[in-house]
């Protein structure tokens, strides 16, 4: 399901509001939206099917331009309320993911409710069925098997209890076809999928992953979860993906973690190396979706590509972050609202590049969080956007011998503590297209073009 495809106007809204602030507002600054209520109701979100369902197709559309918070009401469900986003109001430093959006109630709960569960312990070579809603307890240790959802419209909970799968070319777990599909770790319990070789297909789909879903997925629990790739990625949603607690060790030759519509994570702690990016959100078919939003949780992170990257969205609420990548964070929109933010690249810190048809300008925002950035030699860049970018708070430390920030439309320093290599600064070096000082402030070039390149590349 396509569940959330967030508004066009809220790139347009979210530049607005900063050009605004930079005419003497400062970090507080807001703008006018910008757009006629027939506009925000055309080009607002589509509604999800939960929308559908709830019978508030019309309610959601006319509350998109109506509701003075910029967020929209979804129908309920039996996990919670979840409410689709939309513009934010026209103020630059308010998020643009909201978190009751995309988690549930259910979602947080770390334990399963095991009473009327069913126990199952695998065996060698025998496929493990589940076609019927319901709690299913897995435990044991066996190769060659895979735990297959097929249950549709079904709500469906695997509880993984000291489980142990090692397969060659399939994954442990394979959901085709269900409503939502939680996978939950029991407490002081160690589990480990793994699949040591290259996958095989089933009929047109490519199964690429240890765990394999094609509806919305939810890992949480207050165990362990080994995942192993040799081949392929460690953890892939066809829709949205959820994480909300337990830990998680992942090892995989593509991406670790990745959706198609969403990557949502509020808690747990994670150890990551990925041969291409350790969190993904994009589908390949859809640029409109495609999201990544982090709200709290402890991430170790060695990629051979992106730490982190969503196709439009991708806003860091919270959590501790230590990355080593070619590319640390990326996304359409980037935005820094909190978290211990440490990154280590070869080749952008942070970049906004136009990855998503929705949005007219990539911008990336701070608007608090400590942020680190260390980058290495080479035509590097700290913080590079193809559009603009804008500090209103936080804290940010840069050590880059080329440049700190490099933009094509806007950079401003509206508020927050920068310093580029030990110098403090409060005016945001020249990007190509930048207005303010350039030259050698701050120990390096500061954005503008290097070696014939434009930056944000």
């Amino acid at each position: 399901m396509k569940a959330r495809v967030i508004a066009a106007q809220l790139g347009m809204v979210v530049l607005a509001g900063s050009l605004f602030a930079g005419c003497g507002s400062g970090a507080s600054g807001k703008s006018a939206a910008g757009q006629t209520a027939s506009e925000t109701q055309k080009e607002s979100q589509t509604l999800t099917e939960e929308d559908q369902t709830s019978g508030n197709a019309a309610d959601t559309s006319a509350q998109a331009s109506q509701n003075s918070s910029g967020k929209t009401e979804a129908g309920n469900s039996e996990e919670g309320q979840k409410r689709s986003p939309a513009a934010s109001g026209g103020n630059e430093t308010s998020a643009l993911l909201a978190a009751d959006d995309f988690f549930t109630d259910r979602d947080q709960e770390q334990t399963a409710d095991t009473s009327a569960a069913q126990e199952i312990s695998v065996s060698d070579g025998q496929d493990v069925e589940i076609t019927q809603e319901g709690v299913y307890v897995i435990s044991g240790s066996a190769s060659d098997v895979t735990i297959h959802v097929n249950a549709p419209d079904a709500k469906v909970q695997l509880v993984l209890d000291g489980l142990s799968i090692s397969n060659e070319d399939k994954p442990a777990v394979y959901v085709e076809d269900a409503n939502k599909v939680f996978v939950t770790t029991a407490g002081s319990t160690t589990n480990t999928l793994t699949v040591t070789g290259a996958f095989q297909a089933d009929g047109d789909t490519n199964l690429d992953a240890v765990i394999f879903c094609k509806s919305d997925l939810t890992l949480n629990g207050q165990g362990t979860l080994k995942i192993s790739s040799a081949e392929g990625n460690g953890i892939s949603g066809k829709d949205d993906l959820v994480m909300t607690g337990g830990t998680y060790e992942i090892e995989a030759a593509a991406d670790a973690i990745e959706a198609h519509d969403s990557v949502n994570i509020s808690d747990g702690l994670f150890t990551i190396k990925s041969g291409k990016d350790a969190i993904h959100s994009e589908d390949s078919d859809d640029d409109t979706v495609g999201s990544v939003l982090i709200t709290g949780g402890d991430f170790q992170i060695q990629a051979g590509d992106d730490g982190i990257q969503g196709t439009t969205v991708t806003q860091i609420d919270g959590g501790t972050f230590d990355i080593t990548a070619v590319e640390g964070i990326e996304g359409t929109l980037v935005q820094i609202n909190g978290g211990t933010i440490s990154i280590s690249a070869s080749d952008d810190g942070i970049n906004a590049a136009e990855k998503s048809s929705v949005y007219s300008t990539p911008v990336i925002a701070f608007n608090g969080g400590d942020t680190t950035i260390v980058m290495g030699q080479g035509d590097t860049d700290a913080v590079d956007s193809n559009g603009a970018i804008y500090v209103n708070d936080g804290t940010i430390d840069i050590t880059a011998q080329m440049s700190s920030f490099d933009y094509e439309s806007e950079g401003q320093i509206n508020g927050g503590t920068v310093t580029v290599n030990g110098e403090s600064i409060t005016q945001m070096p020249a990007g190509m297209n930048g207005g303010g000082p350039g030259g050698m402030q701050g120990g390096g070039m500061q954005g503008g073009m290097r070696g014939g390149r434009p930056g944000g590349q």
